[in-house]
């Protein structure tokens, strides 16, 4: 079957559009290709994205992200194979607050589950990458490796409830896994541990991957939800990123127990070391690629770094921000600046950073004798233009010449206008700049003038 996939160019990609497209996806992927080769990164997924039809696609672009150096470990879930089969045996599933009740019937489902799904994944992974150059040299498959690396407690009895074979994480054999990835494997993790006196515990696919995650200081946890079961806000909107104090507040206010329960973890995750945590619903094709080689993503993250911030240029941003203004010197719309000059003036410059790339700059000069500060060369890339970034650049400058002293602010303007009106700002005379800046004004640029108390 993954012989079929589609995943090598086909020759409709060669078109002047698609291949130019395939171009510049590709220009922007190589810094994930670099940064992410020989990291760690946990994967978990639902036992219904095994059973889904669309499960081949995903184990082949787990293999090629294991091609790139990736060190994996997949963490599965087996719910749905497990009610299905306790329904086999006119059973039903119980749960108590979203945790599952593993009575000796359910355990056994579980074994049984556990087993089959992990022999499935496998027995993928044995394909490796199909239509691949290494496939016509013998290197193929992938190695896999799983084993007792969960050491497990029971959860016992909760609000007068006996929960009996359901567990919780004690331990992760931590320097197991890591000799596995060390020997080039993937590994395989199943929902269950074991107690040091033999016993067998059903545990929840997320609690395990963010045990393991923590216990291997994993640089990415990638959970890959169900049903488009990502993070929205009030106008439907998907949340791309949060800081770990947002999730905390998003978790809040959160009433969807799977959501409460995915967000707990990554929160948790986070806490305790792992840098980054990836909500991404499985239902997109080739999400999971998506999500890691992309800037912007398709899913929710969850970050204890800055993955957006706004700071202040240094001289290593010079190529960045002539890359950024450059197109909008050619369109007149802003006056042009050699790399000399930026650099004489980098210290007045604010930058907006999107995981590694300039999206947004401003520059603030300030007149303090005139009690006052031009605003200017504000710029955000074509890109990520109406996701209010201007407006966060001109709050953090607003800020900045408060704390300056100072109380207005102008900009001189020949295309912007109405966006700066928008925010405040009214029209002015010549005469009320700075002497100084007075001096400098290109008549011929015929600049207007906007000036903002603050």
């Amino acid at each position: 079957m993954l012989d079929k996939l589609p995943r090598l160019l086909p020759k409709a990609m060669y078109t002047p559009n698609k291949a130019q497209q395939f171009v510049d996806w590709f220009r922007e992927a190589s810094p994930y290709i670099h940064a992410h080769r020989g990291r760690t990164f946990v994967i978990s997924f639902s036992g219904e994205a095994v059973e889904s039809p669309d499960f081949p696609y995903l184990i082949y672009d787990i293999a090629l992200l294991s091609s790139l150096g990736i060190r994996l470990v997949l963490v599965h879930g087996v719910r749905r194979q497990v009610e299905e089969g306790l329904i086999a045996k006119g059973l039903i599933a119980r749960y108590v607050n979203g945790m599952q009740i593993t009575d000796e019937s359910t355990l056994e489902c579980v074994k049984q589950a556990c087993g089959s799904v992990s022999i499935d994944i496998e027995s993928y992974l044995s394909m490796g990458l199909a239509n691949s150059p290494t496939s016509n040299v013998g290197i193929r498959t992938i190695r896999t490796a799983s084993g007792n690396f969960i050491t497990a407690r029971p959860v016992g009895i909760r609000d007068g409830v006996d929960f009996c074979y359901t567990g919780e994480v004690r331990r992760v054999d931590a320097t197991g896994i890591t000799r596995h990835l060390d020997e080039g494997s993937i590994v395989l993790v199943s929902p269950i541990g074991y107690s040091p006196t033999g016993e067998i515990f059903n545990i929840s696919t997320e609690e395990v991957a963010t045990a393991v995650a923590i216990g291997l200081r994993a640089v990415k946890w990638v959970c890959l939800t169900d049903n488009n079961n990502g993070l929205f806000d009030e106008m439907g909107q998907l949340i791309r990123q949060l800081s770990l104090i947002e999730a905390q507040r998003w978790l809040a206010k959160q009433q969807d127990l799977d959501k409460t329960r995915q967000l707990a973890n990554a929160v948790k995750a986070c806490q305790y070391g792992v840098p980054r945590v990836h909500l991404v619903t499985r239902e997109t094709d080739g999400s999971l690629l998506l999500e890691l080689f992309s800037r912007d993503g398709v899913g929710t993250l969850i970050s204890t770094d800055p993955f957006e911030h706004i700071r202040k240029a240094t001289i290593d941003d010079i190529g960045g921000l002539l890359e950024l203004i450059e197109p909008l010197e050619e369109a007149g719309i802003l006056v042009r600046r050699s790399r000399e000059k930026l650099e004489m003036e980098i210290g007045y410059f604010t930058v907006q950073e999107r995981d590694g790339m300039i999206t947004a700059c401003a520059a603030l000069y300030p007149f303090p004798e005139e009690d006052m500060a031009e605003l200017a060369c504000l710029a955000v890339h074509d890109a990520y233009r109406g996701d209010q970034r201007g407006d966060a650049l001109l709050a953090f400058l607003e800020r900045e010449a408060r704390q300056l002293h100072i109380s207005r602010i102008f900009v001189l303007t020949t295309r912007t206008a109405h966006w700066f009106q928008e925010r405040g700002f009214g029209v002015a005379d010549i005469d009320l700049l700075p002497v100084s800046r007075r001096m400098m004004y290109n008549y011929q640029r015929k600049s207007k003038v906007f000036v903002k108390q603050i």
